[in-house]
């Protein structure tokens, strides 16, 4: 593939304006301890969709990832998030599956879990933005390519799935502000060390994500 042809792909309107998105999602999901259940809830409602559309219209490459992308988001990381998310949303987490390989093998419902479809799409998303910030044209093919390729076969369907049980808590009879007296008594330092965590580990959350 040239240069130029690399460069009409890696910077194309579409790819940007993914990028974007999935940057955008990473940030709020990290600074989620500074929103209340609903807000969060209420949130991501509306980015699943917008992310859904975004990735759907990423230019399809052909060609194989010529080497696996380095991961940025470790299990240390992915556990920590993922704990505090599912304290977020407490109650609210689990919800029944009705698309899942495994289904076909059990006579009973499938249960998943928002917290972790909301942590597994970060974490392909982080590792792409990540890789993609290096700035080599080889490293932005190969993530592309590998992040397309996983939306297509994985987190895809996470996200549907998703918002699907986003949907229900939305507007089904729900009090997503219980247990709110209990969850802003700690609020401030759950906060305090989610910042520290993420000032660790990635600290450019600009909007603009070649800065």
């Amino acid at each position: 593939m040239s240069e130029e042809n690399v460069n009409h792909i890696v910077f194309s309107k579409n790819v940007i304006e993914f990028v974007t998105v999935a940057n955008q999602y990473c940030a709020f999901v990290e600074q989620h301890a500074s929103t209340t259940r609903k807000e969060f809830i209420e949130k991501m409602q509306k980015i699943f969709p917008l992310l859904y559309l975004k990735a759907s219209l990423l230019p399809d490459i052909g060609l194989p990832a010529e080497e696996t992308s380095e991961k940025f988001v470790s299990e240390v990381d992915y556990n920590f998030l993922l704990s505090k998310l599912s304290a977020k949303l407490g109650r609210f987490d689990s919800y029944q599956e009705v698309f899942d390989e495994a289904m076909q093998f059990s006579e009973t419902a499938i249960d998943a879990n928002l917290s972790e479809n909301i942590c597994d799409i970060y974490q392909d998303l982080k590792d792409f933005i990540m890789a993609y910030r290096i700035g080599s044209q080889d490293i932005m093919i190969d993530a592309l390519t590998e992040c397309n390729n996983s939306f297509k076969t994985y987190w895809g369907q996470k996200l549907v799935n998703g918002l699907r049980a986003l949907h229900t808590l939305i507007y089904g009879d729900n009090d997503l502000n219980e247990g709110a007296r209990e969850e802003s008594s700690t609020d401030e330092d759950d906060s305090n060390e989610a910042n520290n965590w993420v000032t660790k580990h990635f600290t450019n959350h600009s909007e603009n994500p070649f800065e």
